[in-house]
C-alpha cells in the first residue's frame, strides 16, 4: 500500500487514515483507537487528522468528550479518493477480473479487516453468482503476487446468499460491484 501512494504522500500515517476512512466510507473512529491500530503515537495520528481536517477530506463530530473522525463524502475528490485506495488495495483487479473472465458475477463484497479500512495483508472477498472457481483461483494467484496481498474468497450461489446475509452484515462489509448498478 505505502509503495504506491508514497511517492505522493510522504507520510505513512496518513496514507494509513486516507485507506482507513475512504475504503469504507461509513467508518467513524477514535484518535486514541486510530494510534493504537497503527501502533504510533497520539501526536502522530492527530497531526494528520488535523492536516485531513484542515483540508476537508475528513470530518469530525463530538460524541462527549470525544471526538469521531469520518470521512468527507461531500468533498469534491472522494470519489477520486475512493478509487485510487480501492486500485492501491487491488480489489479493483480482482473484481475486474472476475467479471471479464469467471462467469456470471451478481455481487462482490469486502468483508473483515479491509472492510474496517485496515491493511492487514488479506482480502477477504465474497462473490455471489456462478463462478469458475478453478479459474478463479488462477486470477487470484496472479493478482496476489501483483498486489502483494493474499485473498481469501467464498463464492456464493444466490440461495446462499440470501440465507447467509443476516451474518455477513452483522460485521464490516463493503458491497464492492452489484451488477445492476453496471447496467447488466
Amino acid at each position: 500500500m505505502e509503495t504506491l501512494f508514497s511517492g505522493l504522500i510522504p507520510s505513512k500515517t496518513r496514507i494509513r487514515l486516507l485507506v482507513r476512512f475512504f475504503f469504507n466510507p461509513r467508518l467513524r473512529s477514535y484518535l486514541r483507537e486510530l494510534a493504537e491500530e497503527f501502533g504510533v503515537s497520539t501526536n502522530a495520528v492527530r497531526k494528520e487528522l488535523n492536516q485531513l481536517t484542515r483540508t476537508n477530506l475528513l470530518k469530525r463530530e463530538r460524541n462527549g468528550r470525544q471526538v469521531l473522525y469520518m470521512a468527507n463524502q461531500d468533498h469534491p475528490l472522494f470519489p477520486e479518493l475512493r478509487s485510487m485506495v480501492t486500485k492501491v488495495l487491488g480489489v479493483d483487479q480482482v473484481i475486474d477480473g472476475i467479471i471479464n473472465e469467471l462467469g456470471k458475477l451478481e455481487m462482490a463484497y469486502v468483508i473483515g479487516d479491509y472492510a474496517e479500512g485496515k491493511d492487514t495483508g488479506i482480502i477477504d472477498l465474497v462473490l455471489v453468482g456462478k463462478i469458475n472457481k478453478d479459474h478463479l483461483n488462477y486470477l487470484i494467484e496472479r493478482t496476489e503476487q501483483y498486489i502483494k496481498r493474499k485473498i481469501r474468497s467464498l463464492v456464493l450461489n444466490r440461495e446462499e446468499y440470501k440465507r447467509l446475509l443476516p451474518g455477513l452484515r452483522k460485521g464490516p462489509h463493503v458491497l464492492v460491484w452489484h451488477a445492476n448498478d453496471q447496467g447488466r
